[in-house]
């Protein structure tokens, strides 16, 4: 059976468009239709059902995709395992990760890995919303939080911190906040997924750990559903934020944000690398993993990290 053949067929299993997926693999769409009819015949069934609108795959396409998905994904797991053998990280990752983390702090460090394995290859995906592995041709995501599926493979990367911060021109302008209670007289940046707003922060006393975390629903002038505007909103003097320190540190190393509410802190969060299974998992995903979790804690360590006055 020609591997080809199969590629295509997930391919237009995915895009719902013969057109879409010749175009996308460097075929005529005749040429991929032949291909289609050739699969089919192959297996003595109907894969597609074709109509002058439209192209709907049948019940036995449905059943066939993902033995399709899966052994295509063992071959390059295959080819992985040859090079990995001959000591080369070779491949391609298609990787997914939020817009801060992945702007500000994730693309350097991709180049870096890749001058150092100049046979990998990386596709990066930008965006808050959460990868459809399957839709989005996704092989690994890099998220805060626990993994809701708990069929997926998540390794953990790093624990991390969110802070209050704020530009000082801001600070000058309006004061710092000295309580969590403070903030409801504060601009808070607000932040959102799909239709849930992040206005509720909440923290504990350091001095008095074992009180109940005290929440603070906020408010502000400015919501975005995307992370690194936020960021930048914050660096501007716009409002004070409620982020990751990861995502945060150059700055904090620069001096353009400052902690605040050092008294305080958050529930630490979990930054996961997550994959659909662990037969997809290769040596250069491996790779990867190990890697991030060296930066991770190499940029959270730094000793300039944090060491600007806070209030």
């Amino acid at each position: 059976m020609n591997i080809q053949d199969l590629i295509l067929f997930v391919q237009t299993a995915q895009t719902s468009s013969i057109t879409a997926s010749a175009l996308q693999l460097d075929m005529s769409p005749a040429a991929a239709s032949a291909a289609l009819k050739r699969l089919e015949k192959q297996l003595g069934v109907q894969l597609f059902i074709r109509s002058t609108r439209k192209l709907r795959i049948t019940a036995e396409g449905e059943r066939y995709l993902s033995h399709c998905v899966d052994a295509l994904a063992s071959l390059e797991q295959g080819k992985a395992s040859l090079n990995q053998m001959q000591g080369k990280i070779a491949g391609e990752i298609r990787l997914s990760v939020s817009s801060d983390l992945g702007r500000n702090i994730i693309l350097p460090w991709l180049d870096e890995i890749m001058d150092i394995y100049p046979e990998l290859s990386i596709q990066l995906n930008v965006g808050d919303n959460l990868a459809d592995f399957y839709h989005d041709k996704v092989d690994m995501a890099l998220r805060y939080g626990e993994p809701e599926d708990s069929s997926m493979v998540a390794f953990p990367i790093v624990a991390v911190e969110r802070i209050v911060c704020a530009s000082p021109d801001y600070i000058a302008s309006v004061g710092a906040p000295l309580h969590p209670n403070d903030l409801l007289q504060h601009n808070c940046l607000l932040y959102r997924v799909g239709t849930r707003v992040y206005d509720t922060w909440t923290f504990t006393d350091n001095a008095q750990p074992n009180i109940a975390p005290l929440a603070v629903k906020v408010a502000g002038d400015r919501l975005t559903n995307d992370a690194d505007i936020v960021h930048r909103w914050a660096v501007a003097g716009r409002g004070i934020a409620f982020k990751s320190s990861l995502d945060l540190a150059a700055d904090l190393r620069a001096g353009n944000l400052i902690e605040l509410l050092s008294g305080y802190k958050s529930l630490p969060i979990n930054l996961w690398l997550v994959c659909p299974n662990r037969g997809q998992v290769s040596p250069a995903m491996l790779i990867l993993r190990d890697f991030l979790r060296d930066k991770c804690e190499l940029e959270l360590n730094s000793p300039a990290v944090g060491a600007t006055s806070r209030q």
